[in-house]
This record gives structure tokens, sequence and C-alpha cells, in this order.
């Protein structure tokens, strides 16, 4: 239960509605606890004498307590629950700020499914333990104590009988409560698989299709569906057991109750009406020992899925902005690597010593096989990833120095694989610069090309692209991409292969269209195709996380190495698809 304590702090926020949502509770229960008192007073009066006038003053202040208490547990409710909504919000909000906070490399390490889990089952298991969690505890403490008191008023030794049980009903909730904590947990760590299985099935829904894999899918989700309902109805026979538990126990109470308390009026230690106001405060304080079960199961899931929680946040994001960020005099776009290496892992390097620098306003470009590192080694310029050794330099200042949010608002970057928001075509162009005029958009749009594809769209720029771009063919997602960096305006421009899938004549047209927008600005190129990086001002070969050839196109030509042989080979499958 420590890992309730994480809520505290969220807690303070809302003091005032605490407080106030108490009040309301007492006046709850205490007008409530009159009730019993005025059966009392009736019963005992009404055996006297029974008149039109004394039914009319009994109900009338029967009606009147209940609508006064009503007013009060409306009122209570609202402000207990609905800071607990209040909460909620806070706490949502500050998980999502935490996941937009980490790097690249976290979404490696865990599974997008258990953080969804943990986004919306958990917080709802959270939010119950300060809403009906923390509302009934007060409300039925309240209660019982009310009750108690006006029981001992009534009768002290029916009072002690009562309260026989109490330790039998400690004893239950202690044991069934360790667990239920225990079935919660597993329960929701089975959500988070089966909702990492729909979410992979979801967004991978045309390979499942293309291999006939839908039965198989289907049967590996109903598999972790069954063990899903299996852990719940482990944890329903728990709670099956309890409710029950406690009403034989309050039933044991109110047959000893009626028994003795019979006996009390025979002997007249009591009368008729302390009996009757007697057995509506055990009927009151059956609920509270009831609630104590539920209240319980609720708080040992709130528990669980706080921790759950919590370790997420407890998570400090590996890249940070520097506690005393530095900016520098002048900025031009000037990178420079200073004997960096990085590694995924020890036994795994990625990057060996790398030394260059990139002026700025030059157009470079990294060309080399696949896992040879170039991703990698532009991950470093914007801090989606840092270097394991070494120094990555922008206009002369580190970037781990840099403030992290101003050092990516310089760098613009287009990978292969353009991921698109389900938005408009527009929304997703000004996605990195909302504030940019529909001028400067339309340029960008005109640069990348994409500009006469929007046109033949049925609402132009107002068009849905659909979850990931769905409705968009790959060169379209590309080209929309690299318009989306460019309406950045950015000090640094990095093209991840990102014309793969447009032709050869459409990338040139582009690439033609860059070369103005691009002038006085720094270009970084990384490409498998020749034809993309040969008027870049300087090319760098990479192999096995080395830059193993370093010049421009004629000279790397020249040399007769890995740049020349690769120029050959494309230019030889260029040739014999105009044969075919």
């Amino acid at each position: 239960m420590k890992s309730l304590l994480h809520l505290l702090p969220y807690l303070k926020k809302y003091k005032t509605h605490i407080t106030w949502g108490c009040v309301a509770a007492v006046f709850t229960t205490g007008i409530s606890a009159l009730a019993p008192w005025i059966l009392k007073l009736a019963v005992d009066d009404l055996r006297e004498t029974v008149t039109a006038g004394k039914l009319a003053m009994y109900g009338g202040l029967f009606v009147g307590t209940a609508l006064v208490g009503g007013v009060f547990r409306y009122y209570m409710r609202m402000l207990l629950i609905g800071m607990s909504r209040k909460v909620e919000q806070d706490l949502r909000d500050r998980v999502f700020s935490h996941l937009q906070a980490q790097p690249v490399m976290y979404y490696t390490r865990h599974r997008t499914g258990d953080l969804m889990a943990r986004m919306t089952n958990d917080l709802d298991s959270v939010r119950n333990v300060l809403g009906p969690g923390f509302m009934y505890p007060i409300d039925t403490g309240l209660t019982a104590i009310f009750s108690l008191v006006l029981m001992l008023m009534l009768s002290v030794k029916l009072t002690l009988l009562t309260l026989l049980i109490t330790p039998l009903v400690s004893w239950s909730v202690f044991k069934l409560g360790k667990v239920t904590h225990r079935l919660t947990t597993d329960i929701q760590e089975q959500y988070s698989r089966l909702s990492e299985q729909a979410q992979e099935n979801l967004s991978g829904a045309r390979v499942v299709r293309a291999f006939s894999q839908e039965q198989q899918e289907i049967e590996k989700f109903d598999e972790l569906n069954q063990e899903y309902v299996s852990r719940n109805l482990s944890m329903t026979r728990v709670q099956a057991l309890f409710f029950p538990l406690m009403g034989f126990l309050f039933e044991v109470g109110a047959a000893l109750i009626l028994l003795v308390g019979g006996f009390g009026i025979i002997r007249g230690e009591m009368t008729l009406g302390d009996f009757v106001a007697f057995v509506g405060y055990l009927g009151m304080l059956a609920w509270p020992m009831i609630a104590i079960g539920w209240v319980a199961n609720l708080l040992q899931r709130g528990a669980a899925s706080m921790k759950r929680i919590q370790e997420m946040l407890d998570t400090e994001p590996e890249i940070q902005s520097a506690a005393l960020p530095k900016s520098p005099s002048a900025r031009t776009g000037r990178v420079e690597f200073r004997g960096v290496r990085f590694m995924y892992s020890p036994t795994s390097p990625s990057l060996g010593v790398l030394d260059f620098t990139i002026e700025a306003g030059q157009t470079v470009a990294f060309v080399g096989a696949t896992g040879s590192g170039k991703t990698t080694l532009i991950n470093l310029i914007p801090r989606l990833l840092d270097p394991t050794e070494g120094q990555v330099l922008i206009d002369g200042v580190p970037t781990t120095e840099w403030d992290l949010a101003e050092l990516r608002r310089c760098v613009a970057m287009v990978p292969q694989d353009a991921f698109m928001f389900s938005e408009t075509v527009y929304n997703n162009l000004v996605f990195g610069n909302p504030a940019a005029s529909r001028d400067q958009a339309m340029a960008s749009a005109r640069v990348s090309r994409i500009d006469k594809d929007v046109e033949t769209f049925s609402a132009g720029y107002e068009t849905m692209v659909g979850e990931r771009g769905v409705t968009l063919s790959g060169g379209q997602k590309g080209r929309l991409a690299l318009a989306r960096a460019l309406v950045r305006d950015p000090l640094i421009l990095i093209l991840d292969d990102a014309l793969s899938a447009v032709d050869t004549h459409t990338e040139e047209e582009i690439l033609s269209g860059l070369r103005s927008f691009m002038k006085h600005r720094t270009s970084i190129l990384i490409s498998h195709r020749v034809s993309t990086v040969r008027e870049a001002d300087r090319i760098f070969v990479l192999r096995e996380g080395a830059i193993v050839e370093e010049g421009t196109h004629s000279e790397l030509l020249e040399n007769n190495g890995i740049y020349a042989d690769m120029e050959r080979r494309q230019r030889l499958e260029a040739e014999l698809e105009m044969t075919e």
C-alpha cells in the first residue's frame, strides 16, 4: 500500500475540495443517523396515542431528514468524486508528458501495449482509489462512529455484543486483501500483454493478411484473452467469498442482538422504541462492515496499479537539457564530431571513432551498406541518441550543453519511414511549425513536389490522410514529410533516405528545388542512391561504423573504391531497366 503515498502531492492541490467534501460527509452521516432516533421517538410516542398530527409530524421529520441529507450527499459526491477526476487528469497529463520526454531507445525497451495499459486501465484503478476508495471510508467511518455512539446511548450491553464480530471482520479483510493485491498485479500484467497483442495486430494488419495468418493470430489473442478471464475469475472468487462472509457475520450478530434485546424488553431494561432504533443503527452499521471488503479491494487494485505507474514515472529520461544550457554566439549550422563513438550495448559497437566537420551551408552525404551506422550517426545530431564517447558540437557548443528543445528547433529530420498523423494534409504539413503562414507552407509543398498530388485530392489540403497516412502512397508520404521539415525553416536539414520511394526524375526535381531552398543552410543526405548524393559538397562512405572513404563525387570515382563500385553497379542496373 506504500505506493499510494505517491498520490499525496496530487491531493494537496485539491485540499479545499477534500475539506468541504469531508464537511459535507459529516452532515450527510449525521443527518442520516437521526432517522432511527426519530423512529424510536415515533414508536414510543405512538404506543400511547395515535393521532393524525403525530403521524404528519413524524412523517415530515423523516422526509425532511432524507431531503437535507440528500443535498449534503450530493455535494459530498460532487466534491470528492470530482476531486478524483481532476487528480486523474493531472496524473494522466504527467504520465503523457513523461513519456514524451523519454528518448527513442526507451520505446525499444518497452512494449507499446504495456504503456497503453498503464495509461488507461491502471489509471482507472488509481482514480477509483481517489474517488470511491477515498469517499466511502470517510462516509462509512463517520456512519460507524455516529451509529456506535448512539447505540451506546441506547444499550451498552448490545453494543459490546455487536463489537464481538469486529476482530473476525478485520482478520478476513487482512487475509483476503493480501490475495487481492497479488491477483490484481497478475491481472494488470496480463492486460498489458493482451493490449500489446491487439496493438501489434492492428498496426500490422496488412502483414497478417498478406501472409494469411488471421486464424493463427486469432488463436493467439484468444489464448491471452482466456488467461485474462481466468485471472479475473480468480479475483471474482475472492470477492464472491468476501461478501457472503461479511453477510454471515452480520446475520449472526443480528440474531444475537434479537435474542438479547428481546429479553431486555421483557425485563424492562429498554423500550420497544429503543430496540427498534438499535436495530436501525445495526442496519446502518452493516454497510460499513460490508464496504470494508469493497474498499479494501479498490485499495489493493489501486496500490498495484499505482506501483506500475510509479515505476514508469521513476524512469528518468536518459537525454535531458543541460542544467545550465549554453547557446552559441552565432547560429550557422556548423556540425563537428570529435572522437565520437556509440554502442547500443558493450558487445555491439555501432560507430567507431569519428572525427569530421561539416561546415555551415555545406551539403554532405553519407552512404554505405545497411547496418553501416548511417542512421545512428545522424541521430546523434539532434540528440535522439547521445554518444558513448566523444562530443557532437553544433556551432562550437556540445549538444549535451544545449537546451534540448532549442537544439531540436534548429534541426529537421525526414526519416525513410515517414509517419503521418490521422489529420488533414495541411495539419501534417505544418505539424512542426503551426505558426507558419499558408504561403510558407505552400512554398514548402512546391519544393517537395507534393503540391501537384494534393491538387488531385477531393478536399485538397483538407483531405484526411487516415491513420499513419494510409491513404497516401509511400512516395507521397515521403514528400509530405519533406515539406513538413522545410516548413520549420531549419538550420540543419537531415534526409535519411527520404527520397527512396520516389522515381529518379522526381528526385532530381526535388533536389534541384532543395539546393535553392537550403542555400546558406546545412544539409545532410543519407541515401543508397548515388544519383541522390552526387551533387553533395562532400561524401562520406561508412562501413561497420567507420568512415572508409571521403571526398567529392568525382574524387571518389577516381579512387576506384567502395563508392566507385557502388556507382558502377547502380549505373548497370539502370541500363538494364531501360533495355527491358
